[in-house]
């Protein structure tokens, strides 16, 4: 996104930069140098080996995040991540990948998920009565989001805590958003306990047998 484009649309003005429009990705990492490279458009296969392997040139542990869904259409593999950065790469996807054995070591990589935010953003604004949803939600959510991936996942080359512990997960975020509420003056509700109060208001999926 250059300022030089005729046909920039007029949400993308803000971000764009004065630059000379670069042919292609490899190309625009050699000559910008990104830490990261968020794969969101549903171009499968888009993040090539020359372009992976100019981003392991630039930086020690590059992001490569192919979040595009279905699992054709993610911009690289998991075990291409890996290969064409010679393992260094922080790689996070939209579908889930198996563990790829390189270089000696496991990885387990994490799946990027709306399902790690906005559950748990939506509990805690339903559970306080929010007035409104604020940046500083996401902000928080994020954070707390952050604070539950444990130092074995990070090790395994995971930036996200694993799917079967989401409902704690969105606990915790529930509570921090609720909080926000509160500080902030947009919540109606009242609680003593958050904690208690946000686990009052999650759907329990389990049923009583009658057989």
């Amino acid at each position: 996104v250059v300022e030089s484009r005729a046909d920039l649309a007029e949400h993308k003005r803000p971000f764009a930069q004065p630059h000379e429009p670069v042919g292609d990705l490899e190309s625009a990492i050699r000559a910008l140098r990104p830490t990261a490279l968020l794969g969101l458009s549903g171009q499968g296969r888009a993040f090539t080996e020359p372009a992976l392997r100019a981003m392991a040139s630039h930086h020690e542990r590059p992001v490569i995040f192919a979040l595009s869904n279905p699992t054709s259409s993610a911009e690289c593999t998991a075990e291409q991540a890996y290969a064409w950065t010679d393992g260094r790469a922080i790689f996070a996807s939209g579908s889930p990948f198996a563990p790829v054995r390189f270089g000696g070591q496991t990885f387990a990589p994490g799946q990027g998920n709306n399902a790690y935010i906005f559950p748990g953003l939506g509990l805690g604004v339903v559970a306080s009565g929010a007035a409104g949803v604020t940046d500083e939600m996401f902000l928080v959510a994020a954070k707390a989001l952050a604070r539950q991936v444990e130092d074995a996942s990070l090790e395994a080359g995971s930036v996200y805590p694993p799917l079967s512990s989401i409902r704690e997960v969105s606990v915790h975020i529930a509570v921090e958003v609720a909080r926000v509420a509160v500080l902030r003056g947009l919540a109606s509700v009242q609680f003593e306990d958050l904690e208690r109060h946000v686990r009052s208001y999650m759907y329990d999926p389990v049923y009583p047998s009658y057989v």
